[in-house]
């Protein structure tokens, strides 16, 4: 879907359907929805009168105007009331509008900036939010199903703004969103793949590809490679399949000096039957998405490259399939990763930390001066948060101050659980440095603790979003399927990042 801004007047503007906006409690439309209930001789006015036009937020009242009008339709977003509207509120919208119209006969959609005329709101943000939330919203996995002739493809979405002194500021805003939402919906592509079409190597390639259109450095370890790293962690875990792992790596150099400002890690476990500790099989078709973490980051780099913030990144992806073959991994099983800490496996449905460690212990070498991991890591995040977001763990609070601004920025919630020390002594083992499971509960912060001595000290902040990872609806910016969480966070971490570089 194309996405522009314009100088012009919305009333006049052709479209097959405009979008206007109206404040819950408001019974005579000003404004922008004010000049287009004049030109349809108060049609909108009519309708809030007759009790079918509220304003409460999420309705969408689908109106058809009289002959002659610019164009034939014209949706009323409800908005809900002004004392609780923000920008996220302004991306939810926009994702549920183009999902409303999406329906033969509507190619083409001109709409105004929700939120930054009597809203009050930040103009480039809600430009940069309705963008973003659009192009969120017209996602669709499609690829392994037939072509449906009834299926419409959304073609443009028009941003009209009567001040001209405006697109420029407002343009830029606009391409911003796009390029975040473009990279959020690669990863939901990446992550609804399934595991026979995504496997570890068309997943590096899908990284090659990434970095070949966006002028990314990208290496790619094979497991020879890899086992000659010392990474004994990710190998136990690789041995189990007849895919081969692989071990990616992308950078984006924008700033000055040696190593790295950020390094974003993600775990890439294309597919996850649990190895030996097998899973349930009911619902274990959802585990094509254990490599969400993987996608995230992947994704993420590509945004940043095209966004060129003042600050190095670099993105690890350790990606292998977690299978019960003859070479898999057994409980009881001691492994040495990277740093030289030898691992107890107790489960080995806990492979996604055992996969992470060494990457970890990758970015410590490659010199990240701070550090996110993004994982499907466990079930106990669920048991914590629900659907509506998801939880957080770190080792420096103004670091992670940083991030969780940056999710807030994208609409995402998240929650930071503790970190202390008693948690330590959850991961004791008797044969080993660490074991790779508890056994007193706090399944997610436990996981962290697991994590946390190969970050050797860094900033660092480790997102479990397997909570979140694949959801059941579309509910505003939110997909069914791969959801795309976490990646706008990341991209908006590092665009943070580079401005306080730049500075």
């Amino acid at each position: 879907m194309d996405v522009r801004v314009i100088t012009g007047d919305i009333a006049t503007t052709k479209a097959d359907a405009i979008v206007v906006n109206l404040f819950e409690g408001v019974t005579s439309p000003g404004g922008a929805t004010g000049a287009v209930d004049r030109a349809l001789g108060g049609l909108i006015s009519r309708v809030i009168a007759q009790g079918d036009i509220r304003g409460k937020r999420g309705e969408l009242v689908l109106l058809h105007a009289p002959a002659g009008a610019a164009a034939p339709r014209v949706l009323v977003a409800g908005l809900g009331k002004s004392t609780e509207f923000d920008v996220n509120a302004v991306r939810d919208i926009s994702a549920n509008v183009i999902r409303r119209l999406r329906q033969p006969g509507i190619r083409s959609i001109a709409t105004i900036t929700h939120g930054a005329g009597i809203g009050g709101l930040d103009l480039e943000a809600c430009t940069r939010a309705l963008a973003e939330g659009a192009l969120l919203g017209d996602y669709r996995f499609l690829r392994h199903k037939k072509e449906d002739p009834e299926r419409a493809e959304m073609e443009s979405l028009t941003i009209v703004e009567q001040d001209g002194s405006r697109i420029t500021r407002m343009s830029e805003a606009a391409h911003t969103g796009i390029v975040v939402a473009e990279a959020a919906n690669l990863a939901r592509d990446l992550a609804n793949e399934p595991s026979n079409h995504l496997t570890p190597t068309r997943l590096a390639e899908a990284a090659q590809r990434l970095a070949r259109e966006s002028g990314l450095e990208c290496e790619i370890l094979d497991a020879a490679a890899i086992a000659a790293k010392g990474m004994g962690s990710l190998m136990s875990v690789a041995r189990g399949s007849h895919e081969p792992a692989k071990l990616v790596r992308l950078s984006y150099r924008g700033g000055s000096g040696d190593g790295y400002d950020l390094a974003l890690v993600g775990k890439g476990i294309t597919f996850d039957t649990g190895g030996i500790s097998i899973k349930p099989a009911a619902n274990m078709e959802a585990m094509k998405a254990d490599m969400t973490g993987a996608a995230s980051v992947i994704a993420a780099m590509g945004a940043i490259a095209r966004l060129k913030p003042k600050v190095n990144v670099v993105a690890i992806a350790p990606c292998t399939e977690n299978m019960p073959g003859g070479g898999a991994s057994k409980p009881g099983d001691v492994v040495t990763a990277m740093n030289g800490r030898t691992i107890e496996i107790i489960n080995t449905d806990a492979e996604g930390r055992l996969v992470l460690a060494d990457a970890l212990c990758w970015a410590v070498e490659l010199g990240a001066k701070a550090i996110v991991d993004v994982a499907t890591l466990t079930g106990a995040a669920t048991t914590i948060m629900g659907d509506a977001g998801f939880p957080i763990m770190t080792n420096d609070d103004a670091f992670c101050a940083k991030l969780e601004a940056a999710a807030a920025a994208a609409g995402e919630k998240t929650w930071r659980l503790p970190m202390w020390k008693e948690y330590d002594d959850y991961i004791k083992s008797d044969v080993a440095d660490q074991k790779n499971t508890g056994t007193k509960g706090a399944g997610t912060i436990v996981g962290a603790k697991f994590l946390e001595p190969f970050v050797d000290g860094r900033p660092w902040v480790h997102m479990d979003i397997a909570c979140v990872d694949m959801l059941p609806a579309e509910n505003g910016w939110i997909s069914k399927g791969a959801s795309g969480y976490s990646v706008r966070p990341m991209i908006n971490l590092a665009m943070a990042l580079g401005d306080t570089t730049a500075r």
